[in-house]
């Protein structure tokens, strides 16, 4: 079999919890695992709320903190063993866009200059006539046109434009990969739409990779292949996405989609949930499963014993449940 693209071995993160640091180690994110083939390019959904590491983990990938544990592979070789030619060619080949590409923009600089340092960096022209090819035709994927936007600042265009210029930005390096965090969530609905069919064209048409990282199980379910759900640093369900939406297993996922709106008039609403009290199991969490305390299907082995993950269907689909402890762990 070949080798994945990305492969993510007992990656973890801890915070805190040092030598001065009297507070116990915040565990961000927790043995986590993937694999990411080249062919045929996919869309991998990490889904869950604030706090659930997936922001961790994008930033783990892309190089901007190391791991506590664990190891991150591209192409077979560790990330953070990469000579300088290994980590320019990763850097190359492991694009990102991020939630707001404002905070990406020099304010000094026109948007030219995002796209020349670009090519100073990845020389891929040996002309300016070849570069600037290679800019409007990244521009004309996203819908936009140089001779309109190049020369202007980043507060001169909307937030979409500046979205759609990051995308751009990506596409034009030719990569293999796009880790994307939250990339729609600052847009409106007409363009949240663009941009996901940017995406699933750059999916399709191009062979280019996703890590879409989200809290939008709606945006999931329209572009995704594959879904891993996260709740606190650890792996709650993962499979197909249709599978883990339409027919969830893990007792959190199923709160989840149940909280997804539905678009019937004649739908009435449960208010009256209940969850078990969780200040008194707050602090066992760490050692037993992390979703104990809010769990309306807990039993006492949860409290100190963390779930592994069981197989609860086909296509890879498991959960890290007691409930289905009689599926093979993985």
């Amino acid at each position: 079999m070949a080798t994945p693209i990305l492969q993510i071995k007992n990656a973890t993160k801890t915070f805190g919890g040092g030598f001065l640091d009297s507070a116990p180690p915040l565990v961000a994110l927790d043995r986590f695992n993937l694999e990411i083939h080249e062919s045929p390019a996919r869309i991998t959904t990490i889904a869950g709320e604030s706090g659930s590491g997936k922001t961790t983990l994008a930033n783990a990938i892309l190089g901007f903190m190391p791991l506590t544990e664990g190891h991150i592979l591209y192409k077979g070789q560790d990330i953070g063993q990469m000579d300088r030619r290994g980590r320019l060619a990763y850097r190359k080949e492991v694009q990102a866009i991020f939630q707001d590409p404002y905070e990406v923009y020099n304010p000094f600089f026109r948007v030219q200059h995002i796209f020349d340092m670009a090519m100073r960096h990845f020389p891929m022209a040996r002309t300016k006539k070849e570069a600037r090819a290679l800019i409007e035709d990244a521009l004309k994927l996203v819908g936009l046109r140089g001779d309109e936007i190049l020369e202007k600042h980043p507060h001169q265009l909307s937030g979409g434009q500046r979205q759609r210029v990051m995308v751009a930005r990506a596409y034009m390096l030719q990569p293999r990969l796009i880790v994307a965090d939250e990339p729609v969530s600052a847009v409106d609905a007409s363009l949240r739409a663009m941009i996901l069919d940017i995406m699933l064209r750059l999916r399709d048409e191009h062979g280019i990779s996703f890590l879409y990282i989200t809290h939008d199980l709606s945006t999931a379910y329209q572009i995704g292949d594959e879904m891993v759900i996260l709740f606190q640093g650890v792996v709650a369900e993962r499979g197909h996405t249709v599978d883990i939406i339409e027919h969830p297993k893990h007792p959190y996922v199923q709160e989840l989609i149940a909280s997804i709106p539905a678009p019937n008039p004649k739908h009435k609403w449960d208010t009256d949930i209940k969850l078990p009290p969780e200040d008194a199991t707050r602090l066992q969490r760490v050692y037993g499963c992390r979703f104990y305390a809010r769990c309306p299907m807990r039993m006492d082995r949860c409290k100190t014993e963390p779930p592994p993950l069981y197989s609860v269907g086909d296509n890879g689909h498991e959960a890290s449940c007691f409930l289905y402890e009689a599926g093979t762990p993985r």
